[in-house]
């Protein structure tokens, strides 16, 4: 049913994703397999404790050199998952740079296109278009609003001094010494306090 009108549907699984999945499906097979040489060092090694209790020397050495055997393999196991975990972070960020490459492309490609539509001598002509449309509304501005030139304000400023000044007449100082009397304080009268009658 997933082909219902014969078109394939194309899948967003890429070759590196399914590298990515075998390489971390290896990595835990390589874990189990460390498990189970770990459980079974450790009951070959209470076997071989049995076997030196019983007296069976020999036995107990065999087991502990297939121990020390198996002691390798986790060690080379080690080693291997290591390798493996290392591939997969190479793949992964190797995945992330491929994306930031193709960005950065599609960032040119449209910087380009975008560059062959306005020259820079469009780009001066715009500005310089700009320019004027400000100057030309800055006079229709100053024609509405009536605005002086900077003669006229610095004019209109003499004039406002010269008013000032003419305005700050003060009266002459006098010359005799101000007299020194103090005035003597006036008594306060006391005064009759109105009378309150009772209501009947």
């Amino acid at each position: 049913m997933g082909n219902l009108f014969g078109r394939k549907r194309r899948s967003r699984v890429t070759e590196q994703d399914k590298a990515v999945l075998q390489l971390k499906q290896q990595r835990d097979k390589l874990r189990q397999y460390q498990k189970r040489i770990s459980l079974n060092m450790e009951r070959e090694r209470a076997l071989a404790r049995q076997l030196l209790k019983e007296g069976k020397k020999e036995k107990a050495l065999l087991l502990l050199k297939k121990k020390r055997y198996q002691e390798q393999l986790l060690d080379r196991t080690d080693n291997q998952i290591s390798n493996l975990e290392r591939m997969v972070q190479d793949i992964e960020f190797t995945q992330i740079e491929m994306k930031v490459i193709e960005g950065l492309k599609i960032g040119n490609e449209c910087l380009n296109k975008m560059h062959q539509v306005m020259s820079i001598e469009e780009v001066e002509r715009i500005i310089g278009e700009t320019q004027d449309a400000v100057e030309y509304q800055r006079q229709i501005d100053e024609l509405l609003a009536g605005s002086l030139t900077e003669e006229d304000e610095d004019a209109i400023l003499e004039e406002l001094n010269t008013i000032t000044q003419e305005q700050l007449e003060l009266p002459e100082v006098p010359s005799e010494p101000l007299p020194t009397k103090v005035a003597e304080p006036t008594p306060i009268k006391n005064r009759p306090k109105p009378e309150l009658v009772a209501a009947s």
